[in-house]
């Protein structure tokens, strides 16, 4: 017994190491088969060229930010269908701001804190209703989403809202050391991610959450509260997209803005080794796996696959994703 203990354990160890290293590895091999492809259909030196690939990376970092927060949303046991009618509501709001400030930075802050603070205060209430209203987070957010969508839709009567200010647009589409700013933001707060979720109690208790929430509430943990911040955070990094998206944009229409972003976040986190089952994740596993779904979308778009099969392939990969988890 003592000596098949430690075998166990190392057993273990080795396979979530395995698991650790499977986004990274899919990430490899989907970038060199890329490239393979590409070359023989001609449109290879496309592909690899810098400026295609950074432009990859400053795609995927929209949906790669929000990502981060529904990554611990769906370690603590939890889903969040809302996330990309929440944008657009959110995104609104943001621009109207921006305009009503004047347009100067001073405005373009205050339109970026209104954001953040509107996007954890709505996944707060979703959070709120879940726990204290023992609801399923599917029905919950089912329903949020539909809320969103429409006040955004009532905000600009189904329409555009354009913003007015000269400094707005250079933000969104500025870089650093020849890297887009999105993607630096979306970097630092992976690291920040990343450190709340792997060094700190709140992470810690958000595993023991999303893995048995019986025994996390035995080990005087508070359930409720640790589900609710996650919903904030998601809700928070849904306003710092809705910013980055929208500046980028310098508009945005209420119609079509965060359409899909749910299905983008859920399947980076699946595809980066977060099981829907909850209990672990990575944060570094669904950045690589915003980047394969960004780079799945770039080589379609320039293979010129008919935009309405695109979501057939992402479909097939979240399967294919969870499919590999479960073989694992």
């Amino acid at each position: 017994m003592a000596v098949a203990l430690p075998q166990a354990r190392k057993f273990l160890l080795d396979r979530q190491r395995l698991q650790g290293l499977m986004p990274l590895v899919a990430l490899v091999v989907l970038f060199v088969v890329s490239a393979m492809i590409s070359r023989s259909v001609g449109y290879g030196r496309e592909f690899l060229q810098p400026g295609n690939l950074l432009n990859i990376l400053r795609q995927s970092s929209y949906s790669g930010i929000v990502a981060l927060g529904m990554t611990f949303v769906i370690i603590g046991g939890g889903i969040d269908l809302s996330v990309g009618s929440m944008m657009a509501f959110v995104g609104v709001l943001a621009v109207a701001t921006l305009n009503a400030g004047g347009g100067g930075y001073g405005a373009v802050a205050l339109a970026a804190a209104t954001a953040i603070a509107l996007g954890a205060a709505l996944g707060t209430a979703n959070g709120v209703i879940i726990t204290k209203g023992r609801i399923a987070p599917f029905i919950v957010t089912l329903g949020s989403m539909s809320i969103f969508r429409s006040l955004a839709l009532w905000q600009r009567q189904g329409g555009m809202i354009q913003s007015q200010s000269d400094v707005y647009e250079p933000i969104g589409s500025s870089s650093m050391l020849g890297i887009p700013t999105p993607v630096w933001i979306w970097i630092l707060l992976a690291v920040a991610a990343s450190v709340l979720l792997n060094r700190t109690r709140y992470g810690r208790h958000i595993c023991a959450v999303g893995s048995n929430e019986k025994v996390a509430q035995y080990s005087a943990i508070h359930v409720d509260r640790a589900r609710i911040i996650s919903y904030a955070i998601v809700g928070a990094m849904v306003g710092v997209s809705a910013v980055l998206w929208t500046a980028r944009l310098n508009s945005m229409s209420s119609t079509n803005f965060g359409k899909d972003v749910e299905l983008d976040t859920i399947a980076a986190a699946v595809i980066g080794g977060t099981p829907l089952t909850g209990g672990r994740g990575s944060i570094w596993g669904t950045v690589i796996g915003a980047i394969i779904l960004g780079m799945i979308n770039n080589m379609l778009n320039m293979a010129g696959v008919d935009v309405y099969l695109q979501g057939t392939v992402k479909g097939l990969v979240i399967i294919a994703a969870v499919l590999i988890q479960r073989k694992l």
